[in-house]
């Protein structure tokens, strides 16, 4: 027997921890190399950590809930004798190893850190640096005596001694998470000393437990709720206020007649090689930005006071703003002025879904040139977008409403939509920016034109 401790590895992105999230493995399983194991929450994403060698699990160190320190063992495997070697990573050396050229081994996908490195603690959950030693029982609580009135002395219940990960269900967890509560606080009442909405909500309605909990709600009858700052909303959050209080922001509205847009999408759905493809005005707006830049690529380049130059981009990694479960998230598609449409179309559908799931790695949230964000999907006109940081424009497309509209000399009902581009005034004056706004307009208002006069 060959028993190996599996430490949090260096992920790469200047993080100096993670929450595990959930474990996908328990103890006992047989497990193959590479095989993802836990899933591990950093300021940027979700991501699950494969395994670095082929055997069984003997221990799991760490319960769900606990903010690790990268390092900290979280996993123990006896790999049965054999080579207890971890897999090579694809920077050519061991994970979490510095090789010759001076640079760190990491899991796949990781790139460098692009905000804040230091996550906040989450409250009541624990931060390993080293094993955790077993907790001593509970102190009996001492009950004074208050005048006239004699009390029994009232002993608090030992803490249940866990053994593996915490057992509840998955609405359960889900639950705890909306709640904030610490599953491995809460003693389970359920089959097997699993938790149970039950013992939530006694968690939550205890207020001499609110210290062993991180509760959203302090007390009973609280009429406030509080939430955690904390993963991809933090890091949202720090880059917002970066970017409004370092590029100064300029907003200009254009409302458009996008009704041969909608018609030409639809079109576009009957032909056989596009049934099976999502085709929405987002498509469109996408491809018109793509063409715009081309025609004004100052639009696509980020100030540098570090080096005192305006960097113009010449590939552009377009961003679509995606609001998920822990917040909102800009994936980006690599090279899209390479794409064709039906390309782009494909491109766009795989970032959506990815950004739904939780699994958007973090190299695909980083390197952004351009971003568009979507209000309309939320029946929002328009809006007055903050630039995301290093980029100097983002556009805002608003819902498409059937309106009164004046058309060849008569009020007519029309597709009508309204956008919103916010830019950097150090790059881009109020010329620039509006004729960069007048060509995506125009490109909406007849894109079959456009596509032959610009292409």
């Amino acid at each position: 027997m060959a028993i190996n401790e599996f430490p949090l590895p260096d992920l790469g992105e200047g993080l100096t921890e993670g929450e595990i999230l959930k474990w996908l493995v328990a103890e006992g399983d047989a497990i193959e190399l590479n095989q993802p194991i836990v899933e591990i929450e950093t300021a940027k994403a979700a991501v699950e950590i494969p395994a670095k060698w082929a055997g069984r699990v003997v221990k799991i160190h760490q319960p769900e809930g606990a903010v690790v320190e990268v390092g900290a063992p979280i996993i123990s495997i006896d790999t049965g004798g054999g080579s207890t070697e971890p897999a090579p990573s694809p920077e050519g050396g061991l994970i979490g190893e510095t090789t010759a050229n001076g640079r760190t081994a990491v899991l796949v996908g990781y790139g460098p850190k692009s905000g804040p490195a230091k996550r906040r603690v989450r409250a009541g959950a624990p931060v390993v640096e080293k094993p955790a030693a077993a907790e001593p029982p509970a102190p009996v609580m001492e009950v004074v005596e208050a005048p006239l009135v004699e009390e029994p002395v009232v002993e608090e219940p030992a803490p249940v001694e866990r053994q593996g990960p915490v057992l509840a269900k998955p609405p359960v967890r889900k639950l705890a998470r909306d709640l904030g509560i610490d599953l491995s606080t809460v003693v389970g009442t359920g089959p097997q000393g699993s938790i149970t909405r039950d013992d939530l909500q006694a968690a939550v309605a205890a207020p001499e437990t609110a210290a062993a909990a991180p509760a959203q709600v302090a007390a009973v009858g609280s009429r406030e709720t509080r939430i955690p700052i904390k993963g991809v909303r933090k890091l949202t959050a720090a880059n917002m206020v970066a970017s409004a209080f370092t590029a100064p922001h300029v907003t200009e509205f254009l409302t458009i007649d996008m009704t041969r847009s909608m018609r030409a999408l639809e079109r576009l759905r009957t032909q056989r090689d596009w049934r099976e493809v999502r085709v929405s005005p987002l498509l469109l707006v996408a491809k018109a930005v793509l063409l715009a830049i081309k025609r004004y690529p100052m639009i696509n380049s980020t100030w540098s006071d570090a080096t005192e130059e305006i960097i113009v981009k010449e590939y552009i990694n377009l961003g679509i703003a995606a609001a998920t479960d822990r917040g909102l998230i800009v994936p980006n598609i690599k090279d899209a002025q390479a794409l064709s449409v039906r390309q782009l179309a494909d491109a766009m559908t795989e970032l959506v879904n990815v950004a739904k799931s939780g699994k958007t790695p973090p190299a695909d949230m980083t390197g952004g040139t351009f971003t568009i964000t979507n209000v309309g999907v939320f029946g929002v006109d328009t809006g007055t977008p903050i630039l995301p940081p290093g980029e100097a424009a983002i556009l805002a497309f608003g819902a498409v409403r059937e309106q009164p509209w004046a058309h060849k000399g008569k009020v007519k009902l029309r597709q009508v939509s309204t956008l919103g581009l916010s830019f950097d005034h150090r790059i881009v004056d109020g010329e620039l920016g509006s004729k960069f706004l007048r060509d995506i307009g125009e490109f909406l208002s007849d894109p079959e034109t456009a596509l032959l006069a610009w292409t």
